[in-house]
C-alpha cells in the first residue's frame, strides 16, 4: 500500500498544477492511469492487474494535443532476470513480434494494427523468446481513452480513439505552448555569507516551523542552510520532515542584511546551484516503483513552478515505469527542465 505521506505529496503536485493551468487532466479506472499536462500531452499508462500473478508489464500511450496527431505506444517489462531475445506482443488478433530490450517503442504501422484490439480486449499478452510471460491487464483503457479524448477535444472527430464521428479534425484543441521560465543562477557566497545562519535564525517563526516537522529537536541555527541567491537576498533551508525512505525541509528567502524579514516558499527539497532548481521527490513505497515530484527554478526574485511529474500506481518497476509530467515549463538559461528522479 502507497505511505500517506506519498499520496499527500500527489494530491499537493496535482492541485499545484491544476490551480495554474486548467489543460491538466488527470483521470485513472482500474489498471490504467491518465495525466494530460498543462500543454494538453496526454499520456495513458496501463499495468498487470494489480492482484494478478503476473510480473510488471506496461504500456504508454502518448499523443499530443492538436489535429491529425498520431499516438506513439510504447511497451515496457520488468521483473526477474534478463529478457532474453525478442518480445512478441499479442492482443486478440493483432501480434506484434521483433521487440528489442525490455523497453520498446512500437512503430505507426504496429500502432494502427493493435489499437482496434486493445479497445475490445480485456488483456494483452508479451512472450519472450525463453517462454517468460508477461500479462497487461487492459481493465479502465477504454474509459481512460475516452477521457483523453475528451481533454483533447476529439470526442466525435474521425482521430478520436473511443468515440469516433463525422466532426472536422480542425475542431480538435490546439496544443497550449509551455510557458517560459527565465532563469538567473546564483552569485558566489560573498565574504561573511558563512555566519548568516546564526544571526537570521531568530528571525523566523519558530512556532510555525516546529507544527511543520517531525524533528523538532533538530531545529536550531546550526541546522540552517544559507545560499546565496542575488546581491542582497538569500535563500533559508532547515530540514524538516524525515519518514522511512522520504525526507522535505523548509525554504525560505530572505535579505542579507536586518531587517532580515525571510519569506517562506511552497517550493521544498534540495537547491541546485548549477540549475539555480529545488526539487521535492516523494517515493511512494521502499522499492521505489512510484513517484511524485516538484521542481522550482528562481527566475531572480522568487521561485517559479516549472515541472510537476507523478505517477500514481505502484506496480513493481523500480524508479516508476514512467514519467508522467502533470507540468511542463521551457527553461531559458539552466541546462536542463526536467528532474530526474533520484
Amino acid at each position: 500500500m502507497k505511505s500517506a505521506c506519498f499520496a499527500a505529496a500527489l494530491s499537493l503536485v496535482v492541485l499545484s498544477a491544476g490551480a495554474a493551468d486548467k489543460a491538466l487532466v488527470t483521470f485513472s479506472h482500474n489498471d490504467w492511469e491518465l495525466v494530460c499536462d498543462n500543454t494538453r500531452t496526454c499520456r495513458a499508462a496501463g499495468y498487470q492487474a494489480d492482484s494478478g500473478p503476473s510480473e510488471p508489464v506496461s504500456m504508454l500511450l502518448t499523443r499530443a494535443a492538436g489535429p491529425d496527431k498520431a499516438v506513439e505506444v510504447q511497451l515496457q517489462v520488468g521483473g526477474e532476470g534478463e529478457v532474453k531475445g525478442p518480445l512478441r506482443f499479442k492482443v486478440g488478433k493483432a501480434t506484434v513480434s521483433g521487440l528489442q530490450g525490455d523497453t520498446a517503442s512500437l512503430d505507426a504501422e504496429q500502432v494502427r494494427t493493435i489499437l482496434p484490439e486493445l479497445l475490445k480486449s480485456d488483456e494483452a499478452t508479451v512472450t519472450a523468446n525463453g517462454g517468460k510471460k508477461w500479462t497487461l491487464s487492459l481493465a479502465g483503457l477504454n474509459a481512460v481513452l475516452l477521457k483523453m479524448d475528451e481533454a483533447q477535444g476529439r470526442i466525435g472527430t474521425p482521430g478520436a480513439l473511443v468515440r469516433r464521428g463525422a466532426k472536422p479534425e480542425s475542431s480538435v484543441l490546439p496544443p497550449v505552448p509551455a510557458p517560459v521560465v527565465n532563469v538567473v543562477k546564483p552569485p558566489k557566497a560573498k565574504p561573511g555569507d558563512a555566519a548568516l545562519p546564526a544571526r537570521i535564525f531568530p528571525s523566523l517563526d519558530i512556532a510555525a516551523v516546529k507544527e511543520q516537522c517531525n524533528n523538532s529537536s533538530d531545529i536550531s541555527a546550526k541546522a540552517l542552510e544559507v545560499v546565496r541567491l542575488s546581491g542582497s537576498k538569500v535563500l533559508l533551508s532547515l530540514g524538516c520532515g524525515m519518514g522511512a525512505y522520504n525526507y522535505s525541509s523548509l525554504l525560505w528567502i530572505a535579505n542579507d542584511k536586518p531587517p532580515y524579514a525571510p519569506v517562506s516558499l511552497e517550493a521544498n527539497g534540495d537547491f541546485d546551484e548549477k540549475e539555480a532548481s529545488v526539487t521535492s521527490a516523494m517515493k511512494g513505497r521502499g522499492i521505489g516503483d512510484c513517484w511524485s515530484s516538484e521542481t522550482w527554478h528562481f527566475n531572480g526574485r522568487v521561485f517559479v513552478r516549472t515541472s510537476a511529474i507523478g505517477d500514481g500506481m505502484c506496480r513493481g518497476f523500480a524508479g516508476g515505469a514512467w514519467s508522467l509530467p502533470r507540468y511542463v515549463s521551457r527553461i531559458v538559461g539552466a541546462s536542463s527542465t526536467t528532474p530526474s528522479k533520484p
